[in-house]
């Protein structure tokens, strides 16, 4: 792990220090790549390199034949990746910095000037690092995120179904809450399949549905134009083959989590399931909640507002040991961009807005607080008690970084979830309330009494 800076006293005043001096700094491009090292390891130090897999190899090969330890980067879109794999893999530090964090100290914009820069600030230990899981945590990581944009997909064309039914005059999403449940989808197969009739299809329909037969039977009558018909039932089809793709994305996940919960040691620990229910609607076929509680040692899915999707999501987002990288709770939670950034100056505060940058993990926070919202538990009080005082927007931050001090905590202690450190219960904040307009009223008492 890269340095950080440290100041040294001289005659001459305060210095900086040398941290990393076998260090080196590449400059990343979709056709090219710049690296520099220090001039005494060789005559020319600052070489140009292609962006082939072979190049990779060669830089890998020359920062080795340099004797060099670390090297620090840019994020640059995609381009960093490789090189970044194969640094690690050969046993050299990566450190990937924010553009935004060293674009300012640059000197004139070339690929040389940016490289050179980036080894002498990373030589004096002034590149602040970016958090990245490993190896095997990016490859689920990599899955989740292509599972979420297959579900998204499928979810355009669930969209596009009842577009397709709405210009037949169709009104089946009005009697029935979601086309894609039991009934819904009965109903839809069957029409793309030929049947028209309505009180056919009404009779398709589960008896737990609350609209009537009857009803359902009206909202069937349509036009049939072919061309539209033709339409719905590609929308099915494109919907049943992302469908067909999420369950083996499952599958793919399921067998990374094996590999990857194997490898980590949390004997003596002991699995409580938790008794809340899991949603059918894009439900996950395996069980996510004890795959989690062998990563991370302790039952997460206990937290109000978290669940089994959730949960995917920051294991593929965090690892085992994101509590090792971010040494403080705070700084986990700035990181996930759900702190107040707070702007002073002159001993005034100027602002408190949150930075405009999304966070995968800190939009799962968000998630989480927003499903608190009508809980009768310690967190859902505390989401309502904000939301009075400062907004809905405000109490879904505040929310979200409770949870994710919850969660760190937890992880960081190996503690399990403890309602009673979360809140006030309602009794006790109805009896404070109470309270408060005893007080109240006293004093419009007692001004009444001066005024008579």
């Amino acid at each position: 792990m890269a340095k950080k800076a440290k100041k040294i006293k001289t005659e001459k005043g305060l210095r900086l220090k040398i941290v990393n001096p076998d260090s080196a700094g590449i400059d990343i491009a979709d056709k090219e790549i710049q690296v520099c090292v220090p001039e005494d390891r060789d005559g020319e130090n600052n070489r140009r390199f292609g962006s082939f897999t072979c190049d990779l190899r060669e830089i890998c090969s020359w920062l080795h034949a340099c004797r060099i330890s670390t090297v620090a980067m840019e994020a640059t879109g995609v381009y960093w990746l490789n090189l970044y794999l194969l640094l690690k893999d050969a046993g050299i530090d990566v450190v990937l910095a924010n553009p935004l964090q060293v674009k300012n100290l640059m000197d004139k914009k070339t690929d040389e000037a940016d490289a050179e820069w980036l080894m002498l600030m990373h030589s004096y230990g002034m590149v602040k690092p970016s958090f990245q899981p490993e190896n095997i945590t990016r490859k689920i990581r990599n899955l989740t995120r292509h599972r979420s944009s297959l579900l998204e997909s499928a979810a355009v064309e669930i969209q596009h179904m009842q577009k397709a039914m709405e210009m037949m005059n169709i009104k089946l999403s009005t009697v029935i809450s979601d086309i894609t449940g039991k009934s819904g989808q009965a109903i839809i197969r069957a029409i793309v399949a030929g049947n028209h009739a309505p009180e056919s299809l009404s009779q398709l329909a589960d008896g737990r549905c609350r609209a009537s037969k009857e009803t359902i039977a009206k909202s069937l009558e349509g036009t049939w134009d072919e061309d539209i018909l033709f339409m719905l039932g590609q929308s099915l089809q494109a919907y049943d083959f992302y469908q067909a793709q999420v369950e083996a994305c499952n599958g793919m996940i399921e067998a990374l989590l094996m590999e990857y919960a194997a490898g980590i040691d949390t004997e003596g620990a002991e699995f409580v399931r938790t008794k809340k229910n899991t949603t059918p609607k894009n439900a996950l076929t395996f069980d996510m909640e004890k795959y989690a509680f062998d990563i991370w040692g302790v039952n997460v899915r206990a937290i109000p507002g978290m669940n089994v999707g959730s949960m995917l999501q920051l294991v593929g987002e965090l690892g085992h040991d994101f509590v090792d990288k971010f040494e403080t709770c705070r700084k986990f939670c700035k990181w996930c961009n759900i702190v107040p950034n707070n702007k002073i100056s002159g001993g005034k505060l100027l602002s408190s807005h949150l930075p405009k940058r999304k966070n995968p993990v800190g939009q799962v926070f968000r998630m989480c607080a927003n499903a608190v919202k009508d809980e009768k538990t310690e967190m859902g009080n505390y989401f309502r008690r904000i939301k009075a005082r400062s907004g809905s927007a405000q109490a879904i931050v505040a929310t979200a970084h409770k949870i994710a001090r919850v969660f760190y905590t937890m992880i960081k202690n190996r503690q399990e979830y403890n309602q009673r450190l979360i809140g006030c219960e309602e009794k006790e904040l109805l009896l404070r309330k109470i309270e408060r307009a005893k007080k109240a009223l006293y004093k419009l008492d007692q001004r009444l009494a001066e005024t008579a």
